[in-house]
């Protein structure tokens, strides 16, 4: 039977039904755009201790919220909408809470996928140690930060848990008072484990020390140099490859070539 031919009550409701349908595949649309906005999301993400390279750990990451829960300190969250990050999966904010450093890591043993590894946090005794939870690593903004003004303040350098060991305190002299020192903090990546705590203490509006993943903030040298008075660097490039480009060497000589380009202009 036609539509119109329909009684006027039928034709409201499959009028209504008609638009619910188009509503709900617009919603679809929408979330589903909005899903994949996310999953490209930023590459400055912070993820709890232990975890595997971002790519890995999408992968492995069931969005469970087990380690979220662990966390003592509510450090860790799930990425909601808006985020701006693959959804469901945990990071952290070292500005509003930093990872504490819980000496027994809670929230990796929990994890039950292994996104969170725990041999990446564990010692050759396979007891957990916190100087290898590599969330990432704490940079120093030198324009910002008013240590490198001639300000006195060590807060990053009291507040890291590895005191004197992540951060370091440089003295330097003061050459425009000639009387003063800058006490200027500086950071070594290979021990900072990227908790955030500097971060958190620092006492600018905007922090001028602040954590990124570890890929975002260090370079690499790659297998072209090596420190040929460490054994454990010439272990790094042991196996390194040389990659050659062969061609041919033109044989012509340079008024050869001059006068065969002119040629063809010519002809």
């Amino acid at each position: 039977m036609d539509i119109l031919n329909k009684p006027k009550e039928d034709r409201r409701k499959f009028l209504l039904s008609s638009a619910r349908a188009i509503g709900l595949a617009i919603l679809g649309g929408l979330t589903w755009s909005a899903y994949l906005s996310e999953v490209k999301a930023t590459s400055l993400i912070l993820r709890p201790p232990a975890a595997l390279d971002e790519n890995d750990f999408i992968k492995a990451c069931i969005k469970c919220g087990l380690c979220v829960e662990a966390c003592p300190f509510d450090t860790l969250r799930l990425a909601k909408p808006g985020d701006n990050m693959p959804l469901g999966t945990p990071y952290f904010v070292p500005r509003e809470i930093p990872c504490y450093m819980c000496v027994d890591i809670p929230c990796v043993p929990i994890c039950p996928t292994n996104a969170l590894d725990e041999k990446l946090v564990k010692n050759n005794n396979n007891e957990f140690e916190i100087r290898q939870m590599q969330m990432g690593v704490a940079i120093v903004d030198e324009k910002s930060c008013v240590a490198f003004w001639g300000i006195q303040c060590d807060a990053c350098y009291r507040a890291c848990p590895l005191l004197g060991e992540a951060i370091n305190i440089v003295y330097e002299k003061n050459e425009r008072t000639g009387k003063h020192a800058f006490l200027k903090p500086v950071v070594d990546s290979d021990i900072c484990t990227g908790c955030g705590l500097c971060e958190k203490a620092c006492i600018t509006e905007k922090p001028a020390i602040f954590v990124l993943p570890r890929e975002i903030a260090l370079g690499k040298v790659g297998n072209h140099y090596i420190k040929g008075w460490d054994e454990n660097d010439e272990q790094r490039v042991k196996n390194a490859t040389i990659n050659t480009n062969e061609r041919t060497i033109n044989q012509k000589n340079a008024i050869d070539s001059l006068n065969s380009d002119l040629k063809d202009l010519l002809e």
